[in-house]
This record gives C-alpha cells, structure tokens and sequence, in this order.
C-alpha cells in the first residue's frame, strides 16, 4: 500500500464510528479550544504592553537617578534633604506623579556620559504647567513630558511632534473635548497656549502648535508630549530670574546605549551606573513584574488545558482499542496480502492523528472566532479606558504549534493501540469471530 492509499485509508477510517468519533474529537476539542483562547489572551496583553512600552520609552534608554536618594515612594515621614528635588517626571514619557529624589548636576551627567556602554545623556528638565488653554477658552491643568529617541506614542490623529527644533506638542484625547475642538483631527494645527510659573509667581505664556492627539494607555492621561524645544521654552521661562549656576538640578536623565545592544550589554551598563552611585531603569523594567503576572497565569491556565488534553488522549485509547479489536478480522487479512508490520502500525497511528489534527482544528477555529467577539466586546465596554488594548490576540505561530502539540499527544496516545493491532498475528486474527 502506497504512502497515499495509506493516509486515504486511515482518513477513512476515522469516520467508521461516527458517534465514537465525534465524542473523542469533542473532547480534543475542550483542550484546544482552551489552549488557543490562553495562548491569546497572553499574546493580547504581551502584545500590549510591547506597544505601551514602545510609547513611553526606548528600551535602548535607562532613566537614570541618584542611588542615595532614590524616589520617595514610602509614606512615613522623610528626613529633609537640601539636594532633593521635586520630580513631575521620573519615567521618561510618563510625567504625573510627584517623587522626591536627589538631584543630578551638570558633573553627574558628565559622570554618566563617561561610563562604558553610554553614547549620550540628556538631563530630564522638570517643568511644572500651571494650565493649557486654546484661543482664551476655558483653561486645564495638564502635565509635560519631551520625547525621547526610539519613542514611538500611541496616536489617535495626526502625527508626534517631530521637529525638535520647533515648539510643537501632541495633546492626550482626554483634552481634545475640553479644549474646544469637536474631533481629534479638529485639534491638529491649531495652537496651545501654555502658562508656567517663575519662583516670583510670574506667570509666563509660551505657545505652541498641535501636532498630534495621544491615546491614553499607561502614561497620565493629562500629558503633553512635546518636542525638546519646547520643553526647553517652558523650562527657562519657569525659571526665570534663578542664577544660572542653580539651574543644573535635574531629576533624572536618559542615558543612551547602542539600539543594537542586547539584554546583557544593557544589564553591564546598568552595573556600571550602580557601581558610580546612580540607580538605571529602562521601561521594561518596570512593567517586568506585570509582565511575569500575565504570564504566570496564562501558565496555570495552560496547565488545565493539558490535563483537558490528557483525558483526550485516553478516549483516544479507547477509541482505537475498540477499532482494533471490531477489525481484528481486517487486519489479519491486510497482513495476510503482505502488509507489513510498519503499515499497519502507520495506518492506526494515523488515524490518531487524524482525530488529533480534527479536535484541534474545530477548537482553534471556535476559538478564535469566541476570542475575537469576547475581545471586541470588552475594548468597548470594560477596556474602553484602554485604546489599542486588544485582550485576546491570535498569533499563527502559536496556533500552529499548538495543533502540532496536540496531534503529537494524539500520536502517542495511539502509538499502544496502533502497536496492539501490528503485533496481531495474522492466522488468529482471521479466525476471530
């Protein structure tokens, strides 16, 4: 029997018993199914944060602190100290939360540029937006944040700000209603106006042009994205009249390492940076144990999709040992025509793979298709506040390992029935009745 009459057959075969077949693929199915909707929802959210993280951050940029002072996250009482700074900034392109931390000089940041592993350093300028208006409309309080090289911010109209010679900014879609504007694309162009505050209380308008409208994800949903420029602008008119030798007080800086840098070259420079006395975090670091979470629970959901699987295979035993015993008679007249021994295991442990490759079509296929709606439905009504958060993804990768998976176990589960049967002997089998 050729290659092709075997596969034919065994496919053939599969449909003897319909009932038996259907019950064995059904329960193929609850793990695949099962498999391919975890499997998703982890590539949903992974794929998720990777977008967030490409927006508030490069993951060849480390913001950079001083160790000794660190963010002041604790709540008890803090001991005051003179070099402290009030930090609107601590991550770059995730300006909101006010953190005391030790400033960094003009020295530190030559420090910094001096260390193996770093191309360049850029201080992070903290600048403190009293409000934002549109053409004297009604005025908002919003927060600031520059760009950075490798960052890439989610957009719902118009483009980042790009010149960074230019004062442009993107606002977040929080704003775009309250400032006026009927629609996002209704904003871009028009110009913002921006008011800071001196150390006298001065208040000091510095305008810029609209380049964009940002999607809120992670970042605060009050801030501005905007162009070195412009953020230099804001920071010399907030303080204007202090002496030049106390502006070099800085929160945090990016420090730049080789794009074709890999994790451990990185994990070197962030050594480095420890041993000089700074602390160096890139983005992924601090959405890692996010990350691990995720993961670590699509691992246990995953785990109950095999034991689903496990029991599959038993009624794939079962299934082929009543097969093999109702077609004792057959097979002792397949080797009795000189099928060999090989074959006639193939042509059973085919069939077992066919029962495997049907389960875990109809379950990626359901799957999918149930992903896909419940999805839809979520990124509308409990992830609105998350845009581009798409909760389950398919990767056909992942789909195609997960079938090759399961027609393996399928393999194996009938390697014993499939062995049974090419052991038969073929004069007792024709006598069985």
């Amino acid at each position: 029997m050729k290659t092709t009459d075997l596969v034919a057959t065994a496919a053939a075969n599969t449909f003897r018993s319909k009932t038996r077949t259907i019950l064995t693929v059904l329960a193929i199915f609850v793990g695949a199914f099962t498999l391919t909707l975890t499997n998703g929802l982890g590539t949903g959210i992974n794929r998720f944060i990777d977008d967030t993280v490409s927006s508030i951050g490069s993951s060849d940029v480390l913001t950079v602190t001083k160790a000794t002072g660190g963010a002041s996250a604790s709540t008890e009482p803090q001991r005051y100290d003179p070099e402290s700074i009030t930090s609107g900034n601590t991550d770059p392109g995730r300006p909101g939360a006010t953190t005391e931390v030790s400033a960094l000089t003009d020295a530190d940041i030559s420090a910094i540029a001096q260390l193996p592993g770093v191309e360049r350093v850029v201080p992070t300028k903290a600048v403190k937006i009293d409000f934002v208006q549109v053409d004297g409309g009604e005025r908002y309080v919003a927060g600031a944040g520059s760009l950075i090289g490798g960052q890439t911010p989610q957009l719902a109209a118009g483009s980042a700000p790009e010149d960074t010679a230019a004062l442009q900014a993107a606002i977040p879609q929080a704003l775009v209603a309250p400032l006026g504007f009927a629609s996002a694309d209704d904003a871009i162009g028009a110009t913002l106006t921006i008011a800071v505050s001196d150390p006298v209380r001065t208040q000091h308008l510095v305008e810029a042009e609209i380049t964009g409208v940002t999607e809120g994800a992670f970042a605060s949903t009050t801030s501005l994205t905007t162009t070195p420029a412009l953020e230099d602008a804001l920071f010399t008119a907030q303080n204007t009249g202090v002496p030049r030798d106390q502006l070099d007080r800085y929160a945090n800086a990016s420090a730049f390492v080789s794009s074709s840098a890999d994790p451990a070259q990185i994990d070197e420079v962030k050594t480095a940076l420890t041993d000089a006395g700074y602390a160096g975090r890139t983005v992924s670091d601090q959405l890692g144990t996010f990350t691990a979470v995720i993961d670590a629970i699509v691992l246990v959901l995953n785990a109950f999709a095999v034991i689903a699987l496990l029991a599959a295979s038993f009624g794939i035993v079962n299934t082929l040992l009543m097969s093999v015993q109702e077609r004792t008679r057959e097979i002792g007249l397949m080797k009795a025509m000189g099928m060999g021994s090989g074959r006639v295991f193939s042509l059973f442990s085919l069939e077992a793979v066919f029962l495997g490759l049907l389960g875990s079509l109809i379950g990626a296929v359901v799957a999918m298709a149930v992903g896909t709606a419940v999805s839809a439905q979520l990124g509308q009504t409990l992830f609105s506040d998350l845009p581009g958060l798409q909760l389950i993804a398919f990767d056909p990768v992942s789909i195609a390992v997960t079938t090759v998976a399961i027609m393996a176990i399928a393999f194996l589960a009938g390697s014993l029935p499939a062995a049974r049967a090419a052991r038969a002997d073929p004069v007792e089998s024709l006598r069985y009745e």
